[in-house]
């Protein structure tokens, strides 16, 4: 028997066991999974009554939410595709993407309806404007054309909607990612992708109905890297944190007692450089996992979060392309021999493939490196986690998916017990704080500043974030401008993630014999030292 596979089933087995345990805690709002489970129906009854159909997009803009996760459950139940978009970008991204995405709904937090407004009548596909607020919808009061999402939902039945038969292969969202091209790119991730995913998730994390899990990262970050669906299918309890801020953060985390949580490398440092009495360090919880990736975690931290805290720290890596996870990083039961900096150093590591992921580590010609952990070639994967394939960008699926193939663009080793270690990124992609950031866009703006005749855009090490933009420009002759009013350009036209923290000024950019800026020399003063490319 084949059943299809779909990532609403994970709530309804939730349904089925676990109806009246705790689902969701937001703010004051608490939601059993029968209550949670009778909000999805609604979202779905709504949904159909806005003409959605199977295949038709909706999306939203938002913070961590409980509301996104009705969209989460929602959406697959009637066989609309999802499209979470990143709250953080600017009034132009989100008119490419809408548009690109050709989505029907459009669901925005509050606090954007100004900047959605703003490019509402370039919205060419978007037929109904929905808003979510905390506040009784003060702030949408008085405008033309917004519908409150609560009043919404509770004109929607509360019973099951009718089913609709779902392909597993059939696209289930459409997730923008930033890359090297500049422009975002849609990656299309099918049913059986997620439900994959989620399933290694649960099998890598250890997840089970016990576990408090802390929505600490993104939401929108890869459907907040599928664990909405893998901490509900076990029947655990979801805390949402609409913005990290340690000491709300640790609040939380003692009084609803978190066993689990997600951060990137950024996040975990911010937590570890927050003054603690030890009165609030003793009524920490205890058996606390924290999953980790977006940039390899520096030893110090994960170090950190293990002698201060007493808390486990995860290392998974993959990409939005992949659901996103593709390998972990744990001490294999041999190696519990080693010594306390030995495993250490293996935890800061990479990882191995997650089941079900074929990872080979490759030369140019495509052929497997030697597995000595020193030779470095680029990793490519295959896996039920690859996506579909970029939304209407055939050229650019084809570039990345080669003979069956996913070729990641990440440089690295690859040892004799299958280890992995990520040295450095084919692409120039930048990756700020969990967050992608394009040089080329970066790049494209500078080129906009009247002084500036050549920029580059690379990377360079940061404490806080990992990794920060940095700009070397060429002012043009008789041009005289300061790092201040570059950057502060920047910060006028760009999401201010995007921006270049550091501005230096050169009188050439080293080049290739066919022309081409050498990314490579530029970096080598910023990173030498530090023996890999990624903080």
């Amino acid at each position: 028997m084949i059943v299809p596979l779909n990532e609403y089933d994970f709530l309804k087995r939730a349904l089925a066991v676990y109806g009246d345990c705790e689902a969701i805690v937001s703010g004051d709002l608490r939601l059993t999974y029968r209550q949670f489970g009778e909000r999805v129906n609604r979202w779905a009854h709504v949904m159909r009554a806005l003409g959605v159909e199977k295949g038709d997009r909706v999306a939203i803009i938002s913070q961590n939410s409980h509301r996104m996760m009705d969209g989460f459950f929602g959406a697959p139940l009637i066989g609309a595709v999802y499209q979470p978009i990143n709250f953080r970008l600017v009034a132009a991204d989100f008119e490419y993407i809408l548009n690109h995405a050709e989505a029907k709904v459009l669901i925005v937090e509050d606090f954007l309806l100004d900047t959605v407004e703003g490019i509402r009548g370039n919205l060419t596909s978007v037929k109904h404007f929905i808003v979510h607020t905390d506040d009784s919808g003060a702030r949408h009061e008085g405008r033309q054309g917004w519908r409150d999402y609560e009043e919404l939902l509770a004109k929607g039945s509360p019973a099951p909607p009718d089913e609709v038969q779902i392909d597993e292969n059939e696209t289930a969202c459409i997730l923008y990612t930033s890359g090297t091209t500049g422009r975002p790119k849609g990656v299309m991730l099918t049913h059986r992708n997620l439900y994959i995913n989620a399933m290694n998730s649960i099998i890598e994390f250890g997840l089970n109905h016990s576990d408090v899990y802390l929505h600490t990262l993104a939401q929108f970050h890869c459907n907040g890297w599928g664990l909405p669906y893998a901490v509900t299918g076990v029947g655990g309890k979801h805390v949402i944190v609409s913005k990290y801020e340690p000491a709300s953060f640790f609040d939380l985390a003692t009084r609803e007692k978190m066993t689990f949580a997600c951060m990137p490398p950024t996040m975990i440092n911010m937590a570890l450089n927050h003054p603690m009495g030890e009165e609030e360090r003793n009524h920490l919880p205890r058996n606390v996992r924290i999953g980790t990736a977006g940039s390899a975690p520096p030893m110090a931290l994960i170090k950190g979060m293990q002698e201060r805290l007493g808390w486990q720290v995860i290392q998974i890596y993959g990409l939005t392309e992949t659901s996103p996870f593709l390998t972990v990083s744990k001490v294999k039961p041999h190696m519990h021999v080693l010594s306390a900096e030995e495993k250490l150093r293996v935890q800061t590591r990479t990882g191995y493939q997650m089941l079900g992921v074929d990872i080979r580590v490759v030369d140019e010609d495509g052929k497997d490196i030697a597995a000595d952990g020193v030779q470095v070639g680029e990793v490519i994967a295959r896996s039920n986690v690859v996506m579909a394939g970029y939304w209407r960008q055939q050229e650019a699926t084809d570039a990345v998916i080669v003979d069956g193939w996913f070729h990641t663009g990440d440089m690295a080793t690859i040892d004799n017990e299958g280890m992995i270690e990520i040295v450095d990124r084919k692409k120039d992609l930048i990756i700020s704080g969990g967050e992608n950031v394009s040089s080329i866009e970066v790049e494209g703006m500078l080129y906009k500043h009247p002084s500036v005749l050549e920029a580059a855009c690379i990377a360079i090490p940061d404490e806080k974030w990992g990794e920060v933009p940095a700009a070397l420009i060429v002012s043009k002759p008789g041009m005289q401008v300061t790092e201040q009013e570059i950057i502060d350009f920047c910060r006028g036209n760009m999401a201010h993630f995007k921006c270049p923290k550091s501005i230096v000024f050169v009188d050439a950019l080293p080049r290739t014999a066919t022309g081409k800026i050498q990314k490579n020399v530029l970096r080598d003063k910023f990173w030498e030292g530090r023996g890999k490319r990624v903080n």
